[in-house]
């Protein structure tokens, strides 16, 4: 820890007490809770004391979740201050049991369970905007303050979903009178419409709108993970009145997480073995692969035995469905429940290929999978089958990848061929390595850093300026006080803000 302090770069020094800067992030997902959007502000958490800035975590004690993951509380570093409050929300599984998640399609259609669940969902829906975890507000609001009082802190960053983290954040930006940063992992509109189980009404609709106008007023930077959410985010922060800077930091892969080059060959079977890792759910539907397995089986019987589809993490009820229209194929079908990172980075290792999912939806070209840059780190080619969008342009560098549109199930089915046809003959396939460095996670933590630091400086040269007017003698108006903010959006790291 010393070694680190004694490397922090200079800009990350308050110039008037020597100390160094610090940062609240406030989260509802973080270690012990598992899934994808933990690691984002999990890695945030461990590397960003390297870049010059100590983070105290506020965090939920009783977290209303599916999944805990511990492995990845490896990654948070013992001298992290960490603060966890309660919240009033029921367990996971009545949560799960109100809102239908576990019911199979059809059934109770007409029940009086169904009915009265269908009713406290709609009733629930309306009352706790943005969402359940609202209830977490008043709790984790009193702690940030008293966090607050006790420690200086010089920013506040909140990462969403879920929506209502960022209402914390800005009631404690306001209360301390430091910069607020929101960071959306999802974009709030797109969360809104395709989340299964969760039907906006338009007062429901108009409430969040409000809310999001509010924090977006409030916050002095705004981040998302694709370029094109961070343009949708612009328009946001127009409609808003905001004068937010606006940026984005792709989700990455942790070098620590891959620590030695994969096999050359990783073939352990006759089988050729496609993987997919994530959350299956209306943005990243299993369909077309469905189909086109079905295709491939029925138009190669000879090859067929010889595919095995493998896919890890949760899924939603809809999703199943469309996996149980394997069974009974020639090809094998392994499904794994969520399994810890640790375990997901070694069946991502030993794939023969690694498949993405997204789906042909208004909005979705917008979005890239977090698992995407693990693909990257994991070396091993890359089956994608999405709308054309910022996906298709990252995956572009990559050496050894397909893309599909959903919609060419015939394309899709011809690979499944090619690929096993292939493997059968080479007996395995070789690793393709390339530098994927600009997504490690390390990296981004320094861009945030970055981030932050030009938040910073910004208010200091906003105070300068005031103090020089209110000291001086001449009206002139400082040419810089009407430069909008706009002008300094930006890919964080760019030689140039881009206007």
């Amino acid at each position: 820890f010393t070694a680190v302090l004694s490397h922090a770069p200079a800009a990350s020094i308050d110039r008037a007490t020597g100390r160094r800067k610090r940062l609240l992030l406030a989260t509802y997902t973080f270690p012990p809770v598992g899934g994808a959007g933990v690691q984002r502000v999990t890695k945030f958490v461990k590397y960003l004391p390297r870049h010059g800035w100590e983070v105290t975590v506020l965090t939920v004690a009783n977290p209303s979740v599916p999944l805990f993951d511990h492995s990845l509380e490896r990654d948070v570093p013992a001298e992290t201050v960490i603060r966890r409050s309660r919240t009033w929300e029921p367990g996971y599984g009545v949560k799960a049991a109100v809102s239908g998640e576990g019911d199979a399609a059809g059934r109770e259609r007409f029940s009086v369970r169904r009915t009265l669940t269908g009713a406290l969902r709609r009733v629930g829906t309306l009352l706790l905007q943005p969402d359940p975890q609202i209830l977490w507000l008043p709790s984790a609001v009193g702690e940030g303050k008293r966090i607050l009082r006790k420690l200086r802190h010089d920013a506040v960053f909140v990462s969403g979903p879920p929506f209502s983290t960022f209402l914390i954040g800005a009631a404690l930006s306001r209360y301390a009178r430091i910069p607020l940063v929101l960071d959306y992992r999802d974009e709030w509109s797109l969360s809104n419409s395709y989340w299964e189980n969760k039907r906006f009404g338009p007062i429901s609709l108009y409430v969040q709108g409000r809310m999001q106008a509010y924090v977006v007023r409030t916050a002095r930077g705004l981040l998302a993970t694709t370029r094109s959410s961070a343009e949708a985010l612009r328009q946001i922060k127009t409609q808003a009145g905001s004068r937010a800077q606006v940026s984005w930091i792709y989700n990455g892969y942790d070098s620590d997480d891959f620590p030695r080059p994969a096999a050359a060959n990783v073939a352990t079977n006759d089988k050729f073995k496609l993987v997919f890792v994530g959350t299956l759910w209306n943005i990243t539907s299993v369909a077309p692969l469905v189909e086109a397995t079905q295709m491939f089986c029925r138009d190669r019987p000879d090859l067929a035995g010889s595919l095995e589809l493998v896919f890890a993490g949760r899924r939603t009820p809809q999703q199943a469905e469309l996996l149980s229209r394997l069974r009974g194929l020639p090809c094998a079908c392994v499904e794994h429940s969520y399994l810890d990172h640790t375990a997901a980075v070694e069946l991502m290792r030993e794939a023969d290929a690694l498949c993405l999912l997204l789906a042909d939806l208004p909005g979705v070209g917008r979005v890239v999978p977090a698992k995407l840059f693990e693909y990257f780190a994991a070396g091993r080619p890359i089956l994608s089958i999405a709308p054309q969008g910022e996906m298709w342009d990252l995956l572009e560098q990559c050496p050894r990848r397909d893309r599909f549109v959903p919609a060419d199930i015939g394309g899709i089915a011809g690979w499944l061929a090619d690929s096993v046809r292939a493997h059968q003959n080479d007996s395995g396939q070789e690793s393709t390595f390339w530098d994927a460095s600009a997504f490690d996670r390390n990296n981004e933590a320094k861009q945030l850093a970055e981030f932050l630091e030009s938040l910073l400086q910004g208010d200091e040269d906003r105070s300068d300026r005031e103090s020089t007017s209110s000291h001086s003698c001449s009206h002139e108006e400082d040419p810089r006080r009407n430069v909008d903010s706009s002008s300094r959006d930006r890919k964080i790291g760019s030689p140039e803000p881009c206007a």
